[in-house]
């Protein structure tokens, strides 16, 4: 073979193996050794400083006929993988990222952060040396991801959950139907004023950053501000009241009236009614007391029937106001830190949506003392009326306008005079006298019985007492004032009686409208309770 072929083959190797992978160089040795004929091996083993069997393998790979491969090397060529290599590898990796289902629970991983190399670090301290990239690879084979927590754990869910949301949307929807207005209201996250950092991101020039106090101690001059919002589901539009005292209940109505007076009343100015869906805790509960006191007195203002219906307890975030006004409010001052509170105002009355949004903000600077005592007396004299689905979560309270002054020399009607008879009047227990005897008769055999300490109650009282409270919707609390017990044994009363109709199949409808006769109790009520019986704020 002469020296200027040989010369010809290295160039040509030179420029073209750079390019070319391993079996792509092999096949091109191949090609130009059968071109030479005899001596083409050695010749261009030579040239290409390779040993002759490489190049006799891509002789053979060419005579041999074969499909192109697609690959590099054949199947199973290569070095091969070290979770192949060491049986134990895989179980040992599992082990640390499942402590809890297949290795030690006192793993030192447990309570780290178990990254790739934390793995690789470990599994090599355990006689298992493998680089962070292949535990990666492990990972992903065995299903394993990268996720982050996911909220979605509510707590245990009450029985009824389902059955509210459904009678919440009923009413959302024959409120909506007949042009009442319907208002979804929540206290907003309550947020630092002043130079603090806030969540989020925001175009500025490059390097140079919002500076933001490093410690988030609240400033004690500018303090917190409490956004209170309503949500108006039919009109789309927002009404946050921003507060800078506490987050009490009278906060809470106060709220809603500026609401009602600013933007309510001109959006509805035949509205009889109006529906609020709120959470079941906070300021806006279904147990405190001053919530239903406030709302009473808005009602009597305004001459609105105020309905009430709470989300089960744990859903508050299925709130309406949460993801169609909280959340816009949230991305729109993202990255902003709330200097002041007429940067707050100003923040959440630039919010907009695609879908046309409209938000008013007002700064509300008043007092909402805390710790205010509600009395039975009070609770007991509210215009309220339970639904009879889940009264305490579902109620109306209805306007009660104060009585006209009497002209001159015209005498004053008097108010009607307590009578123990009113209790068994049909026209609070929807019933006849007779009647509610055949039904105490009937409920005795099962119902009538002499356990533990004798009862406080004759069994014909709280055959009585259930049916007003069915009927009329009496809370346990006023009841148990009219009856002379205590509220514990009242509510024991009616849980018993209430199974027992149950087991009988007796139903006993509620009153459409509250019954006028109500009146005297509530003023028995108020009489009685005045200085004798005082419980805490929350019913």
């Amino acid at each position: 073979m002469s020296n200027e072929i040989r010369d010809q083959l290295s160039s040509k190797f030179g420029v073209l193996f750079p390019y070319l992978d391993e079996r792509q160089r092999r096949l091109l040795m191949g090609t130009e050794a059968r071109l030479l004929g005899h001596g083409g091996i050695r010749a261009v083993a030579r040239a290409a400083q390779v040993s002759e069997t490489t190049v006799r393998n891509g002789v053979f790979e060419l005579e041999s006929g074969e499909e192109p491969l697609g690959r590099v090397r054949r199947p199973g060529g290569g070095r091969k993988r070290v979770a192949d290599l060491d049986p134990r590898l895989r179980p040992a990796l599992l082990a640390l990222v499942e402590p809890d289902e297949r290795g030690d629970p006192m793993s030192p991983l447990r309570w780290t952060v178990k990254s790739t190399r934390t793995l690789a670090a470990e599994l090599a301290r355990a006689g298992h040396p493998v680089s962070a990239d292949t535990v990666g690879d492990l990972l992903r084979e065995e299903g394993f991801s990268l996720p982050a927590n996911a909220k979605t754990l509510e707590g245990r869910q009450h029985p009824d959950r389902d059955a509210q949301f459904r009678y919440l949307n009923e009413q959302a929807r024959e409120h909506g139907d007949t042009g009442q207005p319907v208002i979804s209201v929540d206290t907003k996250k309550k947020e630092l004023v002043g130079e603090f950092k806030n969540s989020g991101r925001q175009w500025r020039p490059a390097g140079e950053p919002a500076p933001v106090s490093v410690h988030d101690f609240a400033d004690l001059q500018l303090g917190k501000a409490v956004p209170y919002g309503i949500y108006d589901l039919t009109e789309n539009t927002g009404w946050v009241n921003v507060g800078t005292d506490h987050d009490t209940a009278a906060f809470a109505v106060e709220s809603i009236r500026c609401w009602w007076l600013g933007q309510g009343r001109a959006a509805y100015p035949r509205s009889t009614r109006l529906l609020i869906t709120a959470d079941a805790g906070g300021s806006n509960g279904y147990r405190t007391r001053a919530w239903k006191l406030e709302l009473a007195q808005l009602a009597a203002e305004t001459g609105l029937t105020i309905t009430v219906c709470h989300l089960p307890p744990g859903t508050s975030k299925w709130n309406k106001i949460e993801h169609r006004l909280f959340s816009h409010i949230t991305m729109n001052w993202s990255g902003r830190p709330l200097t002041s509170h007429e940067v707050i105002v100003q923040s959440i009355v630039a919010t907009t949506t695609r879908t046309g949004l409209r938000v008013t903000a007002e700064l509300d600077t008043n007092t909402h003392p805390i710790g205010v005592r509600i009395e039975d007396a009070e609770m007991a004299a509210l215009p309220l009326t339970r639904h009879a689905f889940h009264g305490d979560w579902n109620y109306a309270l209805h306007p009660q306008p104060s009585p006209p002054i009497p002209a001159a020399r015209t005498p004053q009607t008097p108010e009607p005079k307590w009578d123990q008879a009113l209790l068994s009047d049909p026209a609070l227990t929807g019933m006849t006298r007779r009647q509610l005897t055949d039904l105490t008769e009937t409920l005795a055999p099962d119902g009538d019985t002499q356990r533990g300490r004798p009862p406080r109650l004759t069994f014909p009282q709280q055959v009585l007492a259930t049916v007003l409270h069915l009927r009329a919707a009496l809370a346990a609390e006023p009841l148990a004032v009219l009856f002379g017990t205590s509220r514990t044994a009242m509510h024991r009363t009616l849980l018993k009686n209430r199974r027992l109709l149950e087991t009988h199949g007796i139903t006993i409808p509620p009153a459409t409208t509250p019954p006028t006769t109500l009146a005297a109790l509530q003023a028995r009520v108020q009489a009685q309770t005045g200085t004798d019986n005082k419980i805490k704020t929350t019913c």
